[in-house]
């Protein structure tokens, strides 16, 4: 009866607390970026696609004596006349840096649109759509993979353009404007860096064409943002138009090689299901002639597995026979097995026997619908860390290309393990276990978020040294809390962990050769 009565408790506390939490929030309060180091030389550093950094021209600025550039600084003097309160509320907000706000921006869309379709009065799903966005299911549906496979694209893209920007910086050194007249207003901190082609702009460029890929359904939200975006340069006095306009048009050309890449990776066909032929079903018979019981959706009606077929995407740090023979974790213990009936037993205990700081950490980790998922999680956590270093924007996009095609690959190294063994979650294998969260639709071995977030540790921890224990206690609690949410056994908790710790040093080879002469 005190195990019924803890249960229920919690639960309403889960419900009160989930109601209040914006996900979607930004945070206002962030400092200006200040950068100590402009890393003025990361036109020299290797980009992710790229070829090289001078892969897609950029034009030749006007002279600062031409009358179409003293034009351009006129305007700039105009907006700068009288700022009205969300003017300077823009600057704050933007003030903090291209790659941040990008990235919460993104947070946003991936909260707003993970959220799994409901059954078709048949008993059937449908399936969103990308040709048709909004009808229903809209889409896309951004679960963790999605969200993983999104975060990746974006972050590597805008890495990428502002390498390459940062190269044409040092090519054309057109300074900023009010560097060439003192009428203009520095309303941010100045920057030591040229200003053509606005790093700014670059990071707009590239993301929104992205974003409208993934997110098609939003372009008018999007498309609003880079327009306060680009208001914002303006009037801080940190570009003139045509800084923005040469930006904004290399990001646009370097996002195409990523949306071109995105195109081919097997993602499309992530959801294994073609002609209405459920093409999944080849896991389930082979766990089945294993001997092992299978996973079987516990949604009622039973709800197809989510992206089965993700574990085939292609990866960013390594190929597909390297996941196999090196990443791939070994067999968990077999469901007839001593080892499998005692982890059984242990997450019946934890789910009969929960107390308040266990359940902290459940909650706390859940990241479950309406959230920016686990890997939004890690990427709140980066931003919260990176903006004390007082980073440039090139070193910020570099941070979080390496943080999110970890989680990417993580995804797929994660749903490979899922779907090739088909383990059965605990709640199906003894009715008595009573998740105190969200039950996930698809298979239990290996546990996505221990996977994410032994990936996110490691690169973290290689890339802002000295919290790298801090990093690592975040992912075993992040790991623990779906044993003590009684949604995975211990084994798939610390084999997510060794994958994701695996992966993670994938990225750190990558990091090391990179020449940016840093972590």
């Amino acid at each position: 009866m005190k195990s019924l009565y803890l249960t229920i408790f919690f639960g309403l506390l889960l419900i009160a607390s989930s109601c209040n939490e914006d996900v979607t929030s930004e945070n206002l309060e962030f400092p200006s970026l200040a950068p100590g180091n402009p890393d003025a030389n990361a036109g020299t550093w290797k980009p992710i696609l790229l070829t090289s950094k001078t892969e897609f021209s950029v034009t030749a600025p006007a002279a600062v004596t031409s009358s179409e550039y003293i034009a351009q600084v006129n305007e700039v003097k105009s907006w700068q006349k009288e700022l009205t309160g969300s003017e300077k509320e823009l600057l704050t907000y933007w003030g903090a840096g291209a790659v941040l706000r990008w990235n919460e921006i993104m947070r946003q869309l991936v909260a707003k649109h993970n959220r799994a379709p409901i059954e078709n009065s048949d008993g059937t799903y449908a399936i969103p759509n990308a040709s048709n966005p909004l009808a229903y299911p809209t889409f896309p549906f951004a679960n963790p993979p999605y969200a993983a496979r999104a975060y990746a694209y974006v972050s590597a893209a805008q890495y990428d353009a502002l390498i390459a920007a940062y190269h044409y910086k040092q090519v054309y050194q057109r300074q900023g404007p009010s560097k060439v007249d003192a009428g203009v207003k520095e309303l941010l901190p100045a920057s030591t860096l040229p200003s053509y082609p606005s790093e700014d702009a670059v990071v707009t460029g590239v993301t929104v064409e992205l974003l409208n890929l993934l997110f098609p359904g939003d372009q008018d939200f999007i498309r609003s943002k880079a327009e306060e975006h680009r208001r914002a340069r303006l009037l801080s006095g940190g570009n003139v138009r045509s800084d923005l306009d040469a930006g904004e048009a290399l990001g646009k050309a370097v996002a195409g090689k990523f949306i071109a890449r995105a195109r081919t990776d097997k993602a499309g066909g992530a959801v294994g299901i073609t002609n209405g032929v459920n093409k999944w079903l080849e896991f389930e018979q082979s766990a089945q002639a294993r001997g092992e019981i299978a996973w079987v959706s516990q949604d009622a009606p039973k709800r197809p597995p989510m992206l089965p077929y993700f574990g085939r995407v292609k990866a960013f740090l390594f190929d597909s026979t390297t996941m196999v023979n090196q990443i791939r974790p070994p067999a968990p213990p077999s469901t007839s097995s001593e080892q499998f009936k005692k982890e059984t037993e242990e997450v019946l205990y934890y789910s009969q026997n929960p107390t308040r700081e266990r359940f902290r950490i459940v909650h706390y980790w859940a990241d479950g619908v309406g959230t920016y998922t686990p890997p939004g999680h890690w990427n709140a956590i980066a931003a919260e860390e990176i903006v004390k270093l007082n980073w440039s924007e090139v070193r910020w996009a570099r941070a979080m290309a390496y943080l999110n095609m970890s989680m990417m690959d993580a995804a797929i190294a994660c749903w490979d393990a899922k779907f090739y063994y088909y383990n059965p979650r605990p709640s199906q294998v003894d009715s008595r276990i009573k998740t105190l969260t969200g039950l996930p639709n698809f298979p239990s071995y290996i546990s996505g978020h221990s996977t994410f977030s032994g990936a996110a540790a490691t690169i973290l921890g290689h890339l802002i040294p000295k919290k790298a224990e801090a990093f690592e206690e975040m992912a075993t609690e992040a790991s623990l809390s779906r044993l003590y949410g009684a949604i995975h056994y211990r084994s798939d908790c610390e084999k997510g962990l060794e994958t994701g710790n695996k992966i993670g040093a994938f990225a750190i080879q990558k990091a090391l050769a990179d020449g940016s002469g840093q972590p």
